[in-house]
């Protein structure tokens, strides 16, 4: 008699509780490949930790990490399969990932754009810290050195004289408790509605109309709080204007690359987003508007530490005493049984998930 084949009771858990909170269908499937990417097979004699580890992408280093922690499944926002594979080997770096999850019984889920389309998901949050308060002053280092910055972007000064640049990798730190998300006064809208009967208000990307103008500069120093703290990233303004100078009414929002979503995007004053091209900053700034962009990820990793996490375990908890009592109904070996006994939930962010760029600084 044949042995079935299934994936890990906890896994199948983690699964139902993101497609709860953030359900496929709210996905750009037009493109985007969403899901249960890798499902691994369920193997009692040497079974995972009932843990989940979160991170933007599903790096080399990332799997070794989920490897060294017994982890059941990794949540990985970037899906690592875009395209269809006509093979799996080890010659591909991604490829040889999978198969290494596989091996280990490790399964892997994407959310992508579901996330950043879901009420209250990435592009609400985003648009929670563009809304934010400052509730506590700027450490005084930090606040000179980006008033330093600023004054290299406004007067032409170059910051490299006389020293040799250093490389300087800085990767998100969990944001302070300094920012009071959501605190002032707006409106927001979707600029891209997804029309779905459980999630009303769903759709990619966000515009925020403020009901008092406000400083660039406040909202340079609420995005840098909310996101981490980095050292630095780049801003486009129209040139001749300085920073200080400039006050802001609406802006236009999307995670990661914004260029598809708010390159023709005409009636707000600053694009946010983690990356535009070249040609379409150029055309932001001739036409009057401002961009700050954080690299691609570091528009994303913050809602794994600042939201997901938290919400995630909370689901899985529930999905997973769901689970445990249906089972336990059913016909089942030993090792299924020992399996179902264990109560352990864990959910953590990955601590080697990082951006792939950094940056010089004199």
């Amino acid at each position: 008699m044949a042995l079935s084949v299934t994936s890990a009771p906890f896994s199948r858990a983690v699964v139902s509780a993101m497609r709860k909170l953030y359900p496929e269908s709210l996905a750009e499937k037009s493109w985007d490949n969403t899901g249960l990417l890798l499902e691994a097979p369920f193997d009692p004699l040497r079974r995972q930790m009932n843990s989940v580890l979160l991170t933007v992408d599903l790096t080399k280093a990332v799997v070794d990490e989920a490897i060294e922690r017994s982890d059941s499944v990794i949540i990985a926002y970037h899906p690592i399969i875009f395209r269809g594979l006509k093979s799996i080997t080890l010659d591909n770096t991604q490829q040889q990932s999978l198969l290494r999850l596989a091996a280990e019984g490790i399964s892997v889920y994407s959310p992508h754009t579901a996330l950043d389309c879901a009420p209250g998901g990435l592009g609400d949050w985003l648009a929670d810290i563009v809304t934010g308060a400052l509730v506590v002053a700027p450490d005084l280092d930090d606040a000179e050195g980006l008033d330093a910055s600023l004054a290299s972007l406004t007067t032409g000064s170059d910051p490299v004289v006389d020293k040799r640049p250093a490389y300087m990798v800085q990767h998100y730190s969990k944001p302070g408790k300094d920012l009071q998300l959501a605190a002032t006064e707006h409106t927001r809208s979707v600029i891209k509605p997804v029309d779905h009967p459980d999630f009303p208000g769903a759709g990619m990307g966000r515009i925020v109309r403020f009901a008092e103008p406000q400083s660039l500069s406040a909202l340079i120093d609420r995005i840098s709080c909310g996101v981490g703290s980095p050292k630095g990233f780049p801003i486009a303004i129209p040139q001749g204007s300085s920073v200080d100078g400039i006050s802001v009414r609406s802006v236009g929002i999307c995670a990661g690359s914004g260029g598809g979503l708010l390159a023709d995007l005409r009636d707000v004053d600053l694009l946010f987003t983690g990356e535009l091209s070249h040609h379409e900053a150029l055309a932001a700034i001739e036409r009057g508007q401002c961009v700050i962009t954080l690299f691609h990820s570091n528009t994303e990793r913050g809602f794994l530490h600042s939201v997901l996490r938290t919400q995630l375990l909370g689901k899985v908890r529930e999905e997973w005493a769901l689970l445990r009592a249906e089972e336990r109904e059913k016909e089942g070996g030993k090792e299924m049984s020992e399996a179902l006994e264990d109560e352990y939930v864990s959910v953590e962010v990955s601590e080697r998930d990082r951006d792939p760029y950094g940056l010089a600084i004199a």
